[in-house]
């Protein structure tokens, strides 16, 4: 396992948490992997806790889906199966569709002004190969289009989705080919004559690009799918 950071305990939120949310961000980011034991005193030493807020956190992880309690086992990092990514990806092109619309009706220039800035430092991320970064303002790029459609309710089932793929999308972004792909089509959103300045054009197309896009997903080699959707075994 990655060594995880020590709390800071001056945090104005309980203890538990904040243990929570570092276990959860560790999980998303792939810190801790697909199907791997989460022990507690380890846990608990590497954060610089008790083990209780850690067994609070296990309990709460289990309940989001992104943990596992195996009997007499103990407790395991969830694993995503490839159905269950593919159903994800299938309502994730479907919702983002809308909020393209919806943006495309409702953004401004200050909107295209942040999309242009975003994809500039994203080619710098995938020209020096810092995927935390690429990964952040990818996300940031596309969080972008959605606020721009103005709609609170749309935005946060949208990021809950993103949330499901993340440790894929690690995986996915890493590949040198996929984070070039990424540019072409964060390019092709940002063309004068298309999406979001094309208005109409962009939203009915959005779902299009969001089904072109996970396309490319699957082309990454199946030893990424296997590495995140390997069952524990013993």
């Amino acid at each position: 396992m990655d060594s995880l950071t020590k709390l800071n305990l001056d945090n104005y939120k309980p203890l538990r948490d904040v243990v929570f949310e570092n276990l959860r961000s560790a999980i998303l980011e792939g810190k801790l992997k697909s199907g791997q034991r989460l022990m507690e005193v380890q846990l608990a030493e590497q954060l610089g806790v008790s083990r209780t807020p850690v067994r609070e956190a296990i309990r709460k992880l289990e309940l989001e889906g992104l943990v596992v309690m195996l009997p007499r086992k103990g407790a395991y990092v969830a694993n995503i199966s490839v159905k269950d990514l593919m159903d994800v990806l299938e309502i994730r092109a479907s919702l983002e569709g809308l909020g393209a619309s919806l943006a495309a009706e409702r953004r401004n220039d200050e909107d295209i002004k942040n999309l242009e800035e975003l994809e500039v430092e994203f080619e710098e991320a995938v020209r020096t190969q810092n995927i935390d970064m690429l990964l952040k303002k990818d996300i940031e790029f596309h969080e972008c289009i959605f606020k721009a459609a103005n709609n609170k309710k749309l935005e946060k089932m949208i990021n809950t989705l993103w949330e499901q793929v993340q440790r894929f999308r690690i995986t996915y972004v890493s590949d040198s080919n996929a984070s070039l792909s990424l540019i072409d089509e964060h390019q092709s959103i940002l063309n004068p004559n298309m999406p979001l300045r094309g208005l109409i054009y962009f939203g009915k197309q959005y779902e299009s690009y969001i089904k072109q896009h996970n396309s490319l997903a699957w082309n990454v080699p199946q030893k990424s799918i296997i590495l995140i959707t390997d069952t524990i075994k013993n």
